[in-house]
C-alpha cells in the first residue's frame, strides 16, 4: 500500500506511540525500539546513548513572528544560535519556543517528548521540518517515538523517507553555518 493510501486511513487525531510503530511496519521502514525510563532532556539520556549506536538527537519546537512553526531535529550537542537560526530555516524573524499547547495540538506530543516522528500528526503541513546536516552523518538516528519512554532507532535514509511520506520535505541545514 502506497505511504498517502496508509496515511488516509490514520485516525482524526495524534498517533499515540503503538500506532506510530505500527505505521512504520507498515510503510515498510524497519526500526527497533528501546524502553526506559521517561527522559525530559539530552542530560537524562546519557544511560540510553551508551546502548543504542548512532545519532541522538534534541528537538527544538519554534515559531517565528508571523506564525510559522519549525520542528529542528539536531545532533544531540549541537549548538544552536537562535539568534540567527532563522535565516538558515527561512524564517521571518527571530525564533522563539512554541507554546505546549501548540506543540500538542501540531505534533501530538508533550513538551520532554519533541521528537521528528511528530511530523506525522502534522496532517496540515503547518510545521516546517529541519534536520542539522551532523545528525545525518550518522548512518542510524535515534529518536523518542511520541514518547520520552522509548528511543526508537531509524535509517538516516528511512527517516527522510518517512518524512516525505507525511508531507514534509525536510530541509538539511549546517547548524554551524555562520549567518
Amino acid at each position: 500500500m502506497l505511504g498517502s493510501e496508509i496515511l488516509s486511513k490514520l485516525p482524526d487525531r495524534p498517533l499515540e506511540k503503538a500506532e506510530l510503530l505500527e505505521l512504520l511496519t507498515e510503510l515498510g521502514i524497519q526500526t527497533s525500539t528501546l524502553e526506559h525510563q521517561p527522559l525530559f532532556t539530552v542530560a537524562d539520556s546519557t544511560g540510553v546513548q551508551e546502548q543504542l549506536a548512532g545519532g541522538h538527537t534534541k528537538n527544538l519546537f519554534l515559531k517565528d513572528k508571523k506564525g510559522q512553526y519549525f520542528l529542528l531535529t539536531a545532533e544531540q550537542d549541537t549548538q544552536v544560535n537562535l539568534k540567527t537560526l532563522h535565516k538558515l530555516l527561512g524564517g521571518s524573524s527571530r525564533f522563539s519556543f512554541g507554546k505546549p499547547e501548540a506543540l500538542l495540538e501540531l505534533l501530538g506530543v508533550i513538551p520532554g517528548s519533541v521528537t521528528a516522528f511528530g511530523i506525522v500528526n502534522d496532517r496540515e503541513g503547518r510545521v516546517k521540518f529541519a534536520l542539522d546536516s551532523r545528525l545525518m552523518r550518522h548512518e542510524i538516528i535515534n529518536c523518542h517515538p511520541l514518547s520520552n519512554e522509548a528511543t526508537t532507532s531509524i535509517k538516516r535514509e528511512d527517516l527522510l523517507v518517512f518524512a516525505k511520506i507525511t508531507g514534509h520535505e525536510a530541509q538539511i541545514v549546517d547548524l554551524a553555518q555562520e549567518v
